[in-house]
């Protein structure tokens, strides 16, 4: 039988390195999060190479002196945890793990100088052997210096990538902590090069505008509400701003950022009926909940979480996205395409004539005596009465006069002028022209309409099967969908558990009651395996809406009269999430008058 023995110390090292420090921006990760811990007001980051080569972190906070660091260096040794009370954990690190684990793979040196000290300390570390130490200059504060990241271990050195993807990694681990705490001022270079440089105290928005896309300052939400002891903060970008990735998601629990499939979910629920399915949103969500409600201590990496009320969690964001962009999304995202602005400016070229096209003569030389003259001569065709082909029937009554349009000042989105290409709406607005999409516009507006009316309620409206349908899952599988079946059944799905490895379908929602019921549970199943929430259903039933909308809405090609224009700007004013339709696209845009101006040179 094989002796059981302990394992060396420098070998536990490693061992746990393999969970915490995976590639150059894991160990950074770990080093800022210890400077903003220590209350640093101030972080340089310096990389060579992605992190191949080095990477550096200097903070201003309160220092450690040469016994704490000795300590700091043993495995699970922490000042973040002044008691045993694990679920009160209020720090970005906690667990004691991330420097021993570092330099048991890498050269690792740590400079440290407390506040009020003459002098500070040095230890080098070399792959977890000690190699040297003592006094060390430099101000107030502790460096850390990471070099030839498992140079001595060639099979975890090989799986690295390029210093470009390496260097990406990294930059990706410093916005998230630097949107986190925009308080901080942090300096990012890598070589020679300085990648930002952001000053602490500028508020979040800017923050996150500068690091995330300028445009999103403009074209966002900002969100601040609460629900019992949880606050919901960030910028929510616009439906019609969005992304073909999702790699512009930053989520964070308590000032963390984690890369939770829950918080995922939920975004993508609040922005279901507002998006392509190919689209993404753009966004920065800061959930503030008690520390004794969310577990953090879920995997050594730190970027995964658990709560204790999911449901709840989920329920919050959710609602309170969709609350955001009820309230303030009637604008779309208001950057004309830069082709399209382009081709405005661009002077028109006509064909060469042999002589000038006598309706372009200038209007200033008086009439065109070239044109044909009109002349006193028999009635025309037109005068002939009713035909067909040429005037309506006459009525039997006269129709009542229009009102005339009021004041474009009075109205955001403007008196209608006209109708181009039977399709879009041209109106005069107090502040510039706007051009509105009228099958998109009214397709949201029907869309909203049938909510407001109970819609989804008659939608949900359950089906009974004249046969009930088994559908045969594994047990696994059985027990999620019998959990959900109470909520599932609100929908009009009613579900039975039939044996230990089936369930039994007896009704299905009435908009969708033609759908296989054994694809419809299986599909449901792996949203709820995914998100824990059954997601999909509600979202099947929003398509269905959505599709009564498009089909009940105004087709582009008609013909609108004034009075139609301008009642449909009205009810886009008074409607939340008018400016976009039901797939994601803008219902309107505006040209300033600044920018008309621009293109007929008056600016």
């Amino acid at each position: 039988m094989p002796q059981i023995r302990r394992l060396p110390e420098n070998l536990v090292n490693r061992i746990a390195a393999g969970e915490v420090v995976e590639r150059p921006s894991s160990a950074l990760k770990e080093l800022v999060e210890n400077a903003i811990d220590a209350g640093a007001t101030r972080i340089a980051v310096k990389l060579v190479e992605g992190g191949l080569t080095s990477l550096e972190v200097t903070d201003d906070g309160c220092g450690m002196s040469p016994d704490d660091m000795k300590l700091a260096l043993e495995r699970h040794a922490t000042s973040k945890l002044p008691d045993e009370a694990i679920e009160q954990v209020a720090t970005l690190g906690f667990r004691g793990e991330a420097l021993p684990s570092i330099a048991s793979v890498a050269r690792f040196t740590i400079e440290s100088r407390p506040a009020g000290v003459d002098q500070g300390w040095k230890r080098v570390v070399d792959h977890g052997e000690l190699t040297g130490e003592g006094p060390a200059a430099l101000p107030p504060g502790t460096r850390v210096r990471v070099e030839n990241l498992f140079g001595k271990i060639p099979a975890r050195r090989k799986f690295l990538r390029t210093p470009r993807s390496e260097y990406a990694a990294c930059k990706d681990v410093v916005l998230r902590l630097a949107m986190a705490r925009p308080d901080v001022a942090i300096t990012f270079d890598h070589g020679d090069r300085r990648i930002f440089g952001l000053q602490g105290g500028e508020g979040l928005a800017n923050r996150v505008a500068q690091l995330v896309a300028r445009e999103l300052k403009e074209n966002g939400l900002a969100l601040d509400m609460e629900r019992g002891a949880m606050r919901l903060t960030g910028i929510a970008g616009l439906p019609t701003y969005n992304r073909g990735v999702a790699d512009h998601q930053y989520l964070f629990v308590n000032g963390r950022p984690v890369k939770d499939r829950l918080l995922t979910g939920a975004v993508r629920g609040a922005y279901a009926d507002m998006l392509a399915r190919d689209r993404h949103a753009v966004l920065a969500l800061f959930l503030d909940i008690p520390c004794e409600d969310v577990d953090v201590n879920v995997h050594p990496a730190k970027t995964e979480v658990r709560f204790r009320d999911a449901q709840g969690v989920r329920g919050f964001i959710v609602s309170g996205l969709r609350q955001a962009l009820a309230t303030g999304d009637k604008r779309s995202a208001q950057s004309p395409d830069a082709g399209a602005m382009g081709r405005w400016q661009q002077e028109p070229v006509s064909p060469e004539r042999d002589e000038p096209a006598p309706a372009l003569r200038s209007i200033f030389e008086g009439r065109d005596w070239s044109a044909p003259q009109q002349r006193v001569s028999e009635t025309g065709s037109a005068w002939r009465g009713a035909e067909p082909d040429v005037m309506a029937e006459p009525q039997g009554r006269a129709e009542k006069a229009a009102p005339v349009a009021a004041e474009a000042k009075d109205y955001p989105m403007g008196i209608a002028r006209g109708q181009v290409a039977n399709t879009y709406i041209v109106a005069e607005a107090k502040d510039g022209l706007v051009l509105v999409d009228q099958h998109a516009a009214h397709e949201r507006l029907v869309l909203e309409r049938l909510r407001a009316a109970g819609a989804e309620d008659a939608v949900a409206r359950s089906q009974a099967l004249l046969i009930p349908e088994v559908v045969e899952l594994d047990e696994t599988s059985c027990d999620r969908l019998e959990e959900a079946a109470l909520r599932l059944a609100e929908h009009g799905l009613a579900l039975e558990r039939f044996g230990p490895s089936a369930m039994l379908v007896r009704s299905l929602p009435h908009a969708i009651a033609r759908t296989d019921p054994e694809k419809l549970l299986r599909d449901i199943d792996d949203d709820l395996a995914l998100n824990g929430e059954a997601l999909l259903l509600g979202e099947k039933l929003d398509l269905v809406l959505a599709t009564m909308a498009c089909h009940g809405s105004v087709r582009a090609g008609r013909v609108l009269r004034v009075d139609e224009m301008n009642a449909l700007l009205r009810e886009m004013e008074r409607t939340p999430r008018s400016g976009q339709c039901n797939h994601g696209r803008p219902t309107w845009v505006k040209l300033s008058m600044d920018d008309v101006e621009k293109l007929f040179g008056r600016h």
